[in-house]
């Protein structure tokens, strides 16, 4: 239980809370003119300029109800539990102070362990307070308390639905950045292991040539193999374990005519490359490959009644272009929404190489994916 408390108590709060948005003001704006709208329209309204005073003064609390949800909740619970100090000891009457909902769902969404227990202890006393003082029954207190407690559930769910998707976003990223980091090694390997075997055939015919000759040859052979052993090193700390990085060969664009012709069940595929993209970086051509071949089988799993999938690369100059699309129907999977975690993964492995990757439904129908990278690779 003390390790329980602990951990709450110790609990960072969500990251990045937003500032003050349009929908902010929007809510302020509402809910001010609801405020005065109630006490012009009831007649019944006891103190009415106590009322309106406390009421629209606290309505700009929900501008900083996410960055100070604490202090926000405080300020406004308290005035509540003075207001009666001016009223004859009656409570505050106002429908309108229902926004009072959003400061504890605020504080469950978005504030720390030590602010959340904090603000849950200024509601308890705010809530026990009235009962005592003879202020409101003890059925309406204990309405009020279900309906704050549903208030604080939801900021918690929302909370913990939010940490979980970013928590598998970036394992999805770091996988991404985990297959990256294997192809450039798949590249970088090999060239400087070409290094060290001609650095090694050169000391082995070395007798003949001037002994700066040999000295320099023994740097190329310690600075390759160097190079190798730590480029391995970050493969491995990449992957998360001591696994050693898989050494085969890394597709390039034009494997992407494999990917060519029917399947037993899906749709047609097609390739068209054009442009020069034999003289690309490595890892440009098998980053084309990989999203390429992921955008196929997306569209191969989800085009529902699809007949022929087309893969067009082209290359110029500066770039080279990708263009994978569909013809199937668009059924409610593939419906406008945000992107899934394989295309969060493709927009990942685009942007790390200077790129950019998009997808969405065509006009008429079926799907398209594309995707432009640089034909180089700057270096960090």
């Amino acid at each position: 239980m003390h390790e329980l408390v602990r951990s709450v108590w110790d609990d960072p709060g969500a990251p990045h809370p937003p500032r003050r948005v349009w929908r902010d003001w929007l809510l302020v704006g509402v809910f001010a003119l609801t405020v005065l709208l109630e006490v012009l329209l009831r007649t019944d309204l006891p103190w009415r300029a106590v009322s309106v005073g406390v009421a629209v003064a606290l309505v700009p609390t929900l501008l900083w109800r996410r960055t100070k949800p604490l202090l926000m909740l405080t300020i406004a619970f308290v005035a509540s539990a003075l207001a009666p100090l001016f009223t004859e000891g009656r409570p505050l009457e106002l429908g309108a102070l229902v926004f009072f909902l959003f400061l504890p769902y605020s504080l469950y969404r978005w504030g720390s362990g030590r602010q959340i227990v904090l603000g849950s202890a200024v509601v308890a006393g705010n809530l026990g307070l009235a009962p005592a003082l003879g202020q409101v029954n003890l059925t309406d207190t204990l309405g009020g308390m279900g309906v704050l407690s549903a208030a604080c559930m939801l900021g918690v769910a929302v909370r913990y639905r939010v940490g979980a998707r970013t928590r598998t976003l970036d394992q999805v990223k770091l996988l991404e950045r985990e297959r990256l980091a294997r192809d450039l090694h798949d590249t970088v390997a090999h060239h400087v292991s070409a290094i060290a075997i001609r650095a090694q055939a050169g000391l082995a015919t070395a007798q003949s040539r001037p002994d700066a000759a040999v000295e320099a040859l023994r740097l190329i052979e310690a600075e390759a193999t160097g190079a190798l052993a730590e480029m391995r090193a970050m493969v491995r700390i990449l992957r998360g374990n001591n696994q050693p990085a898989e050494l085969a060969p890394s597709p390039r664009i034009r494997d992407l005519e494999g990917l060519a012709g029917r399947s037993r069940t899906g749709p047609e595929v097609g390739v068209t490359i054009s442009g020069d993209v034999d003289g690309l970086h490595p890892s440009v051509g098998t980053a084309i490959y990989r999203l390429a071949q992921e955008s196929v089988t997306n569209a191969r799993r989800h085009a529902r009644h699809a007949t022929r999938i087309q893969v067009d690369v082209s290359a110029d100059d500066k770039s080279v272009h990708l263009r994978v699309s569909d013809d199937g129907e668009l059924g409610s999977a593939r419906a406008p929404a945000p992107p899934g975690y394989g295309l969060i993964g493709m927009m990942e492995r685009a942007g790390l190489l200077g790129g950019a990757c998009q997808a969405g439904p065509n006009p008429d129908r079926g799907w398209t994916v594309s995707a432009v990278l640089p034909r180089t690779v700057s270096p960090a």
